[in-house]
């Protein structure tokens, strides 16, 4: 009979803990909304049809809240050809000379637009192919001082030898030195020195060499600002008019404001600001191969190129982020994550601080983050690795 009680009283327990479980789980997934419907061109669903487990997500939600990824400003996740998560965090705004750059603390919202920072570049590679597939620009393997007139005179020694696709890829051969020192107002990295020089272009075409075009990777978004005034010369429009008729029309993009040095150059590198459903489209632009509801707007080969790592570009480590060794392509870090065992490809425009668009073929998704890491290294990757894709259920 003592047996026989203890046996009732273990089920009892057993019966109370699943009750308890489950009530818990119940209510985590009663905290998942479906994102709202907005007039934005993106259409919206249920993250659990997606095949999404929502009670993982919710958990990454809590996991931000608390602080374990620093400061996160927005987590979306596109999948089904739909937006299924969105989430917004208390952040501060952007601002240079302030504390960690960190300005007024806000609630961020679904149309606040957010620096993205070095994701700029991404639109300017698109903008690039755009360009091709018009006929404005004849080919990447064109050398750069084709749509360079007033910059003859730096046509020297290899520097005549230099493409448009070593700009994208980051192979120029140029010295550069853009990791080495922390941007800040002391300008100590040869990116910020741009803001205190009056002719960018020649800034970076007058560097010597550390190697020879298409040999050696070195990070240089002063080469993508060449890439704009490429734009600009062999459009006849400015990067932000060509972008607004070109690509951001199209995607039904509104958001996107761009930052002009003093002396009224574009800045093309870092200084796009956009909301993430905006960023999201773009991913969801390149998930789908450059077309966005049926229309073609990016050429398809212009997606492969950007998602496939360029000759020698392979063992890349950021010093801003938590991701290990990276491939680089077309203006796109190249990853390869880690899910039950099978390899799962991501490629992204990654930005400064945490501004992340990343795009996994293999999952047809796209997630999107905008952080407030500016002053730290991202830790993004370890959100992705412990939540997101433990959350896609087969």
């Amino acid at each position: 009979m003592k047996n026989l009680g203890l046996t009732i009283a273990a089920i009892f327990i057993l019966v109370f803990l699943f009750s308890e479980t489950g009530c818990n789980l119940s209510a985590r997934a009663e905290q998942y909304k479906v994102p709202e419907q907005m007039n934005d061109g993106l259409k919206v669903g249920d993250a659990s049809k997606a095949g999404l487990n929502i009670e993982l997500l919710e958990d990454a939600t809590k996991a931000i809240e608390k602080g374990r990824f620093k400061e996160i400003h927005s987590m979306l996740i596109y999948k089904a050809d739909q937006l299924v998560f969105e989430k917004y965090f208390e952040g501060h705004k952007y601002q240079w000379d302030g504390p960690k750059y960190y300005g007024e603390l806000v609630q961020w919202t679904p149309t606040m637009p957010h620096p993205i920072m070095s994701c700029t570049k991404s639109f300017t590679s698109a903008c690039i192919g755009i360009a091709i597939d018009k006929g404005f620009i004849k080919s990447v393997d064109q050398s750069i001082f084709d749509y360079l007139p007033e910059r003859q005179y730096l046509k020297t020694d290899n520097k005549k030898y230099i493409t448009i696709e070593h700009l994208l890829t980051m192979t120029s051969g140029l010295a550069w030195d853009e990791w080495n020192a922390a941007h800040g107002g002391q300008l100590t990295n040869d990116y910020d020195h741009l803001y205190v020089v009056e002719d960018k272009i020649k800034a970076v075409l007058e560097r010597p060499w550390w190697a020879a075009p298409g040999d050696f990777f070195t990070y240089n978004g002063g080469g993508i600002n060449i890439l704009g005034e490429i734009v600009k010369n062999a459009t006849g429009m400015n990067m932000d008019e060509f972008a607004a008729e070109y690509l951001f029309g199209p995607l039904g993009i509104d958001s996107a404001s761009w930052w002009s040095y003093p002396n009224g150059r574009l800045e093309t590198a870092s200084s796009l600001s956009l909301t993430p459903r905006d960023m999201l489209k773009f991913g969801a632009l390149y998930l789908n191969n450059g077309k966005w509801n049926g229309q073609q707007i990016i050429p398809e080969n212009w997606v492969e190129k950007s998602a496939t790592v360029y000759r020698n570009n392979h063992g890349i480590k950021l010093p801003i982020e938590d991701s290990g060794l990276n491939g680089y392509g077309y203006t796109w870090w190249i990853s390869e994550l880690d899910r039950d065992g099978q390899k799962i490809k991501m490629y992204r425009a990654n930005g400064w601080g945490g501004q992340v668009i990343a795009v996994l073929p293999e999952l047809d998704m796209v997630v999107v983050f905008t952080s407030g890491n500016w002053a730290t290294k991202s830790k993004l990757f370890k959100l992705i690795d412990n939540y997101v894709l433990p959350a896609v259920e087969d």
